[in-house]
């Protein structure tokens, strides 16, 4: 884990101006800071990309960090054609050789195919929904959390480059009742159980 690509998702939206998934990843970006053999690269999708470099980045990465605001319950429509440039451009080929399937066989062994083997994700997101409408009975998610809901998809897609999942991180009502500063908080302790033993040890 000694390479880091952050990539931010977050973008202008109705009366959203994309600065809560900017300071996530910029709290991200200064979290890594303090170890000096980790080498950080970063990502805003609204400010411009060029698809090759982008490619080149995941192939970089040991870690991809994915950070999202969450619209009409899927990613954001940039997010979604970054993903389709980035993961079917030039480079593809080193990410994945195939869905994995043969000729001989072809009901089995789908997405088995990723080259990415032996590295690592995580996401977070940001709702306006509270966190009970996907927890309490009766509520609106019927008890589905929003990595088995909501990020299906989006976790498959990671799983079918072979990279592996950390624990996501989701920020719940953060229109109509949040806190930036106790996020943070809770966000850093996040990092810091997944990765502060890890790149102690290793740095």
């Amino acid at each position: 884990m000694k390479h880091i690509l952050i990539i931010n998702a977050g973008q202008p939206y109705g009366h959203s101006g994309g600065r809560f998934n900017t300071t996530i990843a910029a709290e991200t970006a200064d979290y890594f800071k303090q170890f000096p053999s980790v080498s950080v690269q970063t990502t805003h999708i609204s400010a411009g990309y060029q698809a090759d470099e982008e490619s080149a980045k995941f192939l970089w990465a040991d870690v991809i960090i994915y950070h999202t605001p969450i619209w009409w319950f899927q990613v954001p429509n940039t997010f979604k054609q970054y993903l389709d440039e980035v993961l079917s451009g030039s480079q593809a080929l080193e990410m994945y050789h195939s869905d994995g399937r043969s000729q001989t066989n072809p009901a089995i062994n789908y997405g088995t195919g990723g080259l990415m083997h032996g590295r690592h994700y995580m996401v977070t997101t940001s709702w306006n929904a509270p966190e009970g409408a996907f927890t309490l009975p009766g509520e609106f998610f019927q008890q589905t959390s929003v990595d088995a809901g909501p990020l299906f998809g989006f976790h498959h897609m990671n799983a079918f480059l072979a990279l592996e999942s950390l624990p996501s991180f989701h920020f719940y009502d953060v229109e109509k009742n949040g806190d930036i500063a106790r996020d943070k908080i809770a966000y850093r302790k996040h990092l810091e159980n997944i990765f502060q033993d890890k790149l102690t040890n290793n740095g």
